[in-house]
């Protein structure tokens, strides 16, 4: 059974997850709206992988014994001016992610709680992915500029996210 610190913990952990996945689909929205399918599609899916780390975390705290406690989940912002300041938000959650899972694991370690802190490795090294797929396409936009025209190509390139 998990400690009431880090059952809380796992649980606002599922709670930052499921944000994650109703942001991504915000941005997915934006995207649709401004007829940039690809770059839709590629947030849809990543809102996906969101729900799915989510549930990871969900399934863990049950395995563990402990209770799953579910919270409200905030309104996502659901403006942007451009993909460039779509993925300049993508790139910086995924790094407040970062530090979220980086204070977990610190937790886990404080109270040598190994199960956890094992677990929780799948998402350290899942987090460096993240950060670097969202600093990668934010370096193409600023490569291709933010200009529609020269987004398409990306755009397409996006779509093929599966």
């Amino acid at each position: 059974m998990l400690s009431k610190t880090m059952e809380d913990a796992l649980n606002r952990q599922v709670n930052r997850e499921f944000y994650s996945a109703y942001l991504y689909l915000a941005m997915s929205a934006y995207f649709e709206s401004a007829s940039l399918k690809g770059f839709a599609k590629w947030m849809r899916v990543q809102a996906r992988e969101e729900r799915t780390h989510g549930e990871k975390i969900y399934d863990y705290i049950i395995a563990r014994g402990s209770k799953v406690t579910l919270g409200d989940i905030e309104a996502p912002k659901g403006k942007w001016t451009s993909a460039g300041k779509v993925f300049e938000d993508v790139f910086a959650h995924e790094q407040k992610v970062t530090a979220m899972i980086h204070n977990i694991v610190e937790l886990a370690t404080k109270e040598k709680d190994h199960a956890s802190f094992d677990m929780l490795q799948w998402f350290v090294k899942e987090q460096v992915e993240e950060e670097a797929n969202a600093g990668d396409i934010l370096a193409q936009i600023k490569t291709v500029g933010d200009v529609p025209g020269h987004l398409f190509y990306l755009d397409h390139q996006l779509g093929k996210r599966e």
